[in-house]
Order: C-alpha cells, then structure tokens, then sequence
C-alpha cells in the first residue's frame, strides 16, 4: 500500500513539473525574426525622405528603431555568423564567405539552435545564414531548426512565370531556359554560360511580374503558411524569415520601380575620398563590377548611378510589401501579441558616397544597419540613439523571452533601453574589415567613427602595436565624412579617448 502511494505521489509530483513546464512555455512569447539582406537604414522610419516602406515604418511606430546600430562586419557571412552566434569575427574567426561556422567553432551554438534546445518550434525561411558559411543551401545549418529547412527550390513558384533563373525574367534567359531543358542541360549551367558569354548578366530589372515569380515573394507565401500551422502548436516558436533583396542584381517587379520617379533620384553629394584619410579604407566594388553593362574601373555614369539607386528603392518596397503579407498573417493568427520581432538588415550599403558601391568598408554607410524592435507591452515610436551592436541581439532575445543567457555571449541585452531610449548599455559599437594584410577596427559613440589599421595574418589582431594608419569622423559637422580629424589639434581630446577605448578592446579580444 505504501508502495502504491509513494508511486502515485511521484506521479502526481511528475504531473505537476509537466504542467509548470507547458504553462512556463505557453507563457513565452514567440519570436518573429526577420533579415534583410543588404538592407541599409534607407527608410522612412530613419527619417529618409521619399521612401515607400510603410509596413516596416508601421513596425517602428509599434516599437523601437536603433538610429545607431552597427555590424560587426560588414559582409553577409560574417556579419550574419557573428550575430547568430553572438560572438566577434575575431573570436568565431570568420572574417570571409568561405569558413564554416561549426568547423572552425565545433560544439558553438546559435541563436536559433538555442530556442529549440530551449523548448521552442524553430523554422526557418529564406536567407538566414550565409550558405557558404554553414552546412549548404538545402539544410542552411541543420541544427538550428526544429522543423527541416526548405530550400527555395522545393517550394511552389507562382505557375504563370514558373522558377526564375537566378532571379531573372527576362526574355533572353527564359528562353535560354527553355532550351537548356530540352537539350538536358540543367538550366542553371546554362544560364551560367549563357551569361559569361552574351555579357547578361543584368545588374536591374523590372518586369512586370506578379510578386511570388521572385524568391521573396515565394518566401512570403512559405510564412504565411508555417505562421497558420505555428499559431496552433502547443510550443512557442523562433521562425526565422529571411528575404535575398536588396541585394544585387536590383530586380523587382515594375509596380515598385514605378513608385519612384527616375527624375527626384538624387545622387550621393560626395563621391571622393575622405580628406586624411588611407587609401586602404577604400574599394573597387568588385561586387557591382561583376555585371554586364558596369564600367570595369573608374566612377559610373549618372544614368546608370540613378538606375542603381532607383533599383535598390525599388527592391526595399518590393520587400516591405512582403512583410506586410506575413504581418497581416501573424495578426489573423492572434499570435501578433505574444510575438516579438526583431528586423535587421544584415549591413548597410555604399550607394556612391566615396564612389563607392556595396558594403565592404568600414565607413558609416556600410555598417550602419536597421535594427527594429517590437516588444509586446512595451510603448511604441521609441527612437534609440546610443551605440548598439548585431552582437546584443542574441542575448537581447533571450533576455525578452524569460531564458537563461549563455554566459559566453559578447554582446549585452538591450532590454534596458527598450523601457527608457536615453539608457546606454556601452559606449561604443564596434565594427571591423580586413583588407588584404591589415584589419580594419572601427569604434562608433553617438557622434565620431574611429578607425585603427594594424597588420592582420589571418588570426586575430589583439595589439594595437604596429598600428599603420587612423581615421576619425565627427557626424554631427562632417555626416558625409569628407575629412578625417586624425590630424585636427581640435580633435585631440576625442582622439586620445578614442584610443584608449581601442586599446581597451583589443586587451579584451585577446582574454
């Protein structure tokens, strides 16, 4: 008898962690997550003029905007390895497109992979990591997702334009297509060939094609759907969506390049470099001088300057109308409550400013990133000025959603400048590029960018000895940085302490 109440009591005591467990999950709140691939702070909500974007201003309204966030490297793979581990290029050790996160990190664990671990559905859409940084494009890193990942390729495109073919719709490649079909060619090796050789590898287009004939429209559709079959689970759930555009080629449908007038394109004011400043601050834009129709060296013409820029306005509407469709579904689902979002581009962009275009720099327009929080219960319309990282996001997300941080994270959470905007949880972000033998540190407060230059071998630069070059900016008078003060008298002060914090830094990276 004894015995028969001693079981029940366990199983009652069993009974009891199991419901605490299911209410403690029930209580959790999802996490939408959201990566826009070369998206720059070009916005409404960032106060630019012009832009249509009013679901992603319509986020901000609802939450916080970060005026003064920054990646740690402005370059897909890296940039997206460090924030969805929570860790510096320099400690991950991944500063190209080519290392492999859990190759070089064996055991690491990443955002995502922390959620499910901890209870969580973790789904994931689109372009979250860079392919080349993880186990390819059809798992894109295996071990973050509850529910297998699906590869762009295994869902349904729109039947009346069918796939694309590297995101083109143009005659010429459809109908290289077509023919590399039927002669048993796959089209891709086709297209490819078809490009080196017929110069079409188009840097823009423009069809007039419904949403879903290009990948994030297919995306959109894909969560939508996991939003219906999440919203009706007994598990909190992590659903990653990430779109591919703006990056190049700047294709989207017409009726978003008809939302601009190509005759208000502006270009950037100032396309030289920066006075004082070292040449190894600069690049090419190899990425852009890979199309067809892109002069191979020297600046670009003004037509094809505002056919860029038009391009890439183009393609963030195009976007901003895909989170609108998976918005809406996550408010029909009753879940837009229970629900944080976090939206980040994962680097900003050169658009000609230094006559430079891509990222690939340490220079503000590169680093720079939106980064938009939606906390429920927390006031909306929040404007954040203090320095914030890509880095803070890992432990921000798992402060907001009640577990227990990593203790190895790098970054910090931000929740306290959720509550109250004028908060600072660090005084500067940090940046960095390599370029060729030397690395790149760049520090950014709320008013000046400083950049340090030291001989880089491939390992991490935890030294400032050595040091070959400078550079320091003060946006409040020179926000398009066409002067370096790195040899102002004026600027001593703010350079010494500038110094000092890199020093600081680099001690720390070595520890």
């Amino acid at each position: 008898m004894r015995q028969k109440k001693g079981w029940i009591q366990k199983a009652c005591l069993l009974a009891w962690i199991w419901m605490t467990a299911c209410a403690a999950a029930a209580e959790r709140p999802n996490v939408l997550f959201v990566a826009v691939d070369d998206l720059k702070p070009m916005l409404g909500s960032y106060g630019v003029e012009g832009m249509h974007t009013p679901v992603m201003d319509a986020l901000a309204a609802r939450g916080a905007t970060f005026l003064n966030a920054h990646c740690q490297q402005a370059v897909c793979g890296p940039s997206r390895a460090s924030l969805l581990t929570g860790k510096r290029p320099d400690r991950i050790g991944i500063w190209d497109l080519k290392t492999k996160i859990r190759k070089t990190n064996p055991g690491i664990v990443t955002l995502p992979e922390y959620f499910r671990k901890n209870g969580y559905e973790t789904v994931g859409i689109g372009k979250i990591y860079d392919p080349r940084s993880v186990d390819g494009r059809a798992k894109h890193d295996a071990a973050s997702w509850s529910v297998p990942y699906t590869p762009s390729w295994n869902m349904d495109y729109n039947p009346q334009t069918g796939k694309p073919a590297a995101h083109y719709h143009s005659p010429e490649v459809k109908a290289l297509s077509e023919q590399a079909a039927a002669e048993g060619i796959t089209a891709y090796d086709a297209l490819q060939k078809f490009l080196e050789t017929q110069n079409a590898w188009l840097v823009t287009e423009g069809p007039d094609v419904p949403d879903d004939a290009y990948d994030d429209g297919v995306f959109a559709t894909e969560a939508v759907r996991r939003i219906e079959e999440l919203a009706g689970g007994d598990k909190p759930f992590f659903l990653a969506l990430g779109f591919k555009k703006p990056h190049l080629p700047f294709n989207a449908p017409k009726k978003y390049w008809d939302l601009y007038d190509p005759a208000d394109i502006e270009l950037a004011p100032f396309q030289q470099q920066a006075d004082d400043s070292p040449a190894m601050a600069y690049h090419d834009g190899n990425e852009l001088r890979s199309y067809s129709g892109v002069p191979a060296e020297g600046p670009l013409p003004e037509a094809l300057q505002r056919e860029l820029i038009h391009g890439y306005k183009a393609c963030v509407s195009y976007v901003d109308a895909q989170l609108g469709r998976v918005l809406k579904a996550l408010a029909d689902s009753g879940e837009m409550e229970n629900t944080v979002i976090v939206l980040w581009g994962d680097h900003g962009w050169h658009l000609g400013d230094h006559g430079m275009w891509a990222k690939h720099s340490n220079f503000e327009q590169a680093t720079r990133s939106p980064l938009l929080v939606v906390l429920p219960g927390v006031s909306g319309g929040l404007q954040i000025r203090n320095p914030v990282e890509f880095i803070d996001i890992f432990p921000t997300l798992t402060d907001v959603a009640g577990l227990e941080t990593p203790q190895d994270l790098q970054g910090k959470s931000l929740r306290p400048m959720l509550k109250d905007p004028e908060v600072s949880v660090k005084e500067v972000a940090v940046s960095q590029f390599p370029r060729g033998k030397y690395m790149g540190y760049a520090l950014r407060d709320r008013r000046y960018r400083y950049v340090a230059w030291m001989p880089f071998d491939g390992s991490a630069t935890v030294s400032a000895e050595g040091k070959v070059a400078e550079e320091l900016y003060d946006y409040e008078t020179d926000p398009e940085e066409r002067k370096s003060l790195i040899h102002d008298p004026a600027a001593a002060d703010v350079l010494a302490g500038m110094r000092g914090r890199m020093d600081d830094f680099l001690t720390s990276q070595g520890e």
